[in-house]
């Protein structure tokens, strides 16, 4: 029995879609929004490095970078983590890979456009279940009013469900891939054998197609997110634990706060009731004088 790698990680994902771009090509024509006449029919792989002109800049690695017959720019990343950073580097890649197109003094028309993939192993949206995101830049009040330039798309696909895409089958088949397609996989799925596409990525994820420095490497993968995954756990545990600390010193501070505001709003009520029996008092000695010389 076949013992497949997990296409997640780094080398079998660049594997599969860094050097075949038949591959590459029926995934991005199956997850990205492109109509049917918007399809892409060749490409040709770009480097995957930006080094910025500025020396002092940070260098930004993407996963896979193309480009297609028409000329327009693909950037696709497998991100086995989320964080708040992640966006500002998706769009840094693709403003990067953007302004890069034009030479000094060509002119903005030849500008094409750029997409940006993300492949999410983690969920990062919780206010729906929708698991494909696809951004561009619209007129807010007028959504079909778009400027052509960058897109994005990022998918969530611990969310995926097969269910929800039966309109899309590469697109369904594609992410199956992704997320059934485990070292512990016993038996692969006849949708999934079925497919060439799938099949030749299948192929490209068994074991036996990787020499042992290449093994190691893979190990090596793994390692490096675990030790993520524990950093990441070990900071969410101290930024919760500082968190309910600080929670509970300000809860201190407006119960102390809202303590001596109760006791003046207090001590006001009885001063003004104290004045007010001091005035009833005086009404009525008052009132008994007044009787006490009409009696006389």
């Amino acid at each position: 029995m076949a013992r497949y790698l997990d296409p997640k990680n780094d080398l079998p994902f660049k594997r599969i879609f860094g050097e075949h771009p038949d591959l590459l090509k029926s995934f991005l024509n199956a997850l990205m929004p492109l109509e049917e006449d918007q399809q892409i029919e060749s490409l040709e792989y770009l480097p995957a490095e930006q080094v910025p002109e500025n020396p002092g800049s940070k260098n930004s690695i993407v996963d896979v970078r193309c480009r297609d017959n028409r000329g327009r720019q693909f950037i696709v990343e497998m991100q086995m983590h989320w964080n708040n950073a992640f966006t500002n580097r998706m769009v840094f890649n693709a403003s990067k890979a953007y302004v890069c197109q034009l030479q000094q003094g060509e002119k903005y028309d030849l500008l094409q456009p750029v997409y940006a993939l993300a492949i999410l192993n983690e969920a990062f949206d919780g206010k729906t279940p929708e698991f494909y995101h696809h951004y561009r830049i619209v007129n807010d009040k007028n959504t079909d009013e778009v400027i052509e330039g960058l897109e994005f798309v990022m998918v969530e696909l611990p969310k995926f469900r097969a269910e929800n895409w039966a309109d899309r089958r590469m697109a369904v088949l594609w992410l199956r891939f992704l997320k059934e397609v485990e070292e512990d996989m016993r038996v692969v799925p006849d949708e999934l054998k079925e497919n060439e596409y799938i099949r030749q990525a299948l192929d490209m994820c068994e074991e036996g197609a990787f020499t042992e420095a290449e093994l190691a490497a893979y190990d090596r993968y793994w390692d490096a997110i675990r030790v993520e995954n524990t950093l990441i756990s070990v900071s969410r545990k101290e930024g919760k634990a500082e968190g309910i600390a600080e929670g509970e010193a300000i809860g201190e501070a407006k119960g102390r706060a809202i303590g001596r505001e109760e006791r003046e709003k207090l001590a006001e009520e009885l001063e003004k009731e104290r004045k007010e029996r001091e005035k009833e008092r005086a009404a009525l000695l008052a009132e008994i004088a007044r009787l006490k010389q009409n009696g006389a």
